[in-house]
């Protein structure tokens, strides 16, 4: 068994492959966009994107983080993140839609698809890469 602090990278090892994917994937979003809905649509679809990537980015730092102090602190954290983070995006969705601006849709579906990606890479990422690293 590795030692915990002995690789005090390991949490947040995955995070360069998740960054890439996602990258990727606003960019995709962002020309699908652009074409079927114009300049608004490619803005909402990126930026939909955008605002996945930073809330699992935000998560996955602090829960490191926490963890390497005490990871007793990770439940509390994490949940606190959760509401926070759920609240505020309704809060910002809600404002969006009631600006009428064309680009909410393509921004929902960036995110949806943001989602679907993280999650995806992270999967494959856990099962394979990470899987073969050699156990102490």
């Amino acid at each position: 068994m590795v030692e915990p602090d002995t690789d005090r990278r390991w949490r947040l090892r995955h995070l360069p492959v998740l960054l890439g994917a996602s990258a990727a994937l606003a960019a995709v979003a962002a020309v699908v966009g652009g074409v079927t809905g114009g300049v608004t649509a490619a803005l909402g679809a990126a930026v939909g994107v955008g605002v996945t990537v930073l809330s699992y980015t935000l998560t996955t730092v602090v829960l490191a983080r926490a963890d390497q102090v005490n990871p007793q602190l990770l439940l509390p954290l994490g949940v606190g993140l959760y509401v926070l983070k759920f609240s505020l995006l309704g809060v910002v969705l809600v404002a969006v839609a009631s600006t009428g601006w064309p680009g909410l849709i393509p921004l929902c579906l960036g995110i949806v698809a943001g989602v679907a990606v993280w999650t995806a890479v992270h999967l494959w990422w856990l099962s394979t890469v990470h899987a073969r690293r050699p156990r102490g």
